[in-house]
C-alpha cells in the first residue's frame, strides 16, 4: 500500500470510527425540524443539499487539517458524515484521478473486511460529475454503532484534498437511503 493510499485510508477509517459517537451525537440533535442545508466540499467542486431534518455537529479537528461534520436526522435515524483531509505535500491529485480513487476505495474495502466481521459489500460504482470531478461509491451493510446499518461511502479528490461522505441508514429503509445518495451524487 502506498503512502498516499495509507493517508487516504486513515481519513476513511476515521470517518468510520466516528460511528461509535453516532448515538451520542444523535442524542444531542434538536428535535425541531432543521432547515435544508447546502454542503460544499473540495473548494466548491462537490456540492449538495441535505433535506430538512438534518442537524449539523462538527467533528473534532484532526491532524493535517482534517475536518468534517456529522449530520444526523433523528426522525429517519440517518447520518451523513462529510469529511475532508489534506493530502501529503508531494501529492497533487487530478479531479478525476482513477488510479488514486480506485486504490483508495480498494484499500478502504480491505480494511472494512478486516475490522467488521459481518461486512457485506453490495456494490461499487464510478461516476464523473458534470464538472469533471471523479467520484467512487461503495455500498455495504455491517453492524456498526450497536446495530445493523446500510452504508454508502463516497470518495472524491482534487488537488491537495480528499473528501469522504458516508451515508448511514437503517437497512429496512433502502429506498430513502438510495434517494439521499442520489441527491448527493447529483448535487441537488
Amino acid at each position: 500500500m502506498s503512502l498516499l493510499s495509507k493517508k487516504a485510508l486513515v481519513l476513511l477509517l476515521a470517518a468510520t470510527a466516528s460511528l461509535g459517537a453516532l448515538n451520542a451525537q444523535a442524542a444531542k440533535a434538536k428535535p425541531a425540524e432543521a432547515p435544508a442545508q447546502k454542503v460544499s466540499m473540495l473548494d466548491g467542486k462537490l456540492t449538495y443539499n441535505l433535506p430538512k431534518g438534518f442537524v449539523a455537529n462538527p467533528l473534532p479537528k484532526g491532524p493535517d487539517e482534517a475536518n468534517g461534520t456529522l449530520y444526523s436526522n433523528e426522525a429517519t435515524k440517518t447520518v451523513v458524515i462529510a469529511a475532508e483531509h489534506t493530502l501529503p505535500p508531494d501529492v497533487n491529485v487530478k479531479d478525476n484521478d482513477g488510479p488514486f480513487l480506485d486504490g483508495t476505495v480498494n484499500d478502504f474495502d480491505a480494511a472494512q473486511r478486516k475490522s467488521l466481521p459481518d461486512y457485506n459489500k453490495l456494490s461499487e460504482k464510478s461516476f464523473t460529475l458534470k464538472n469533471g470531478l471523479g467520484l467512487r461509491q461503495v455500498d455495504n451493510t455491517a453492524t456498526q454503532g450497536g446495530g445493523k446499518t446500510l452504508n454508502s461511502t463516497l470518495v472524491a479528490a482534487s488537488g491537495k484534498r480528499i473528501a469522504v461522505i458516508q451515508v448511514i441508514s437503517r437497512p429496512g429503509d433502502m429506498a430513502a437511503h438510495e434517494t439521499l445518495v442520489k441527491q448527493i451524487v447529483s448535487g441537488k
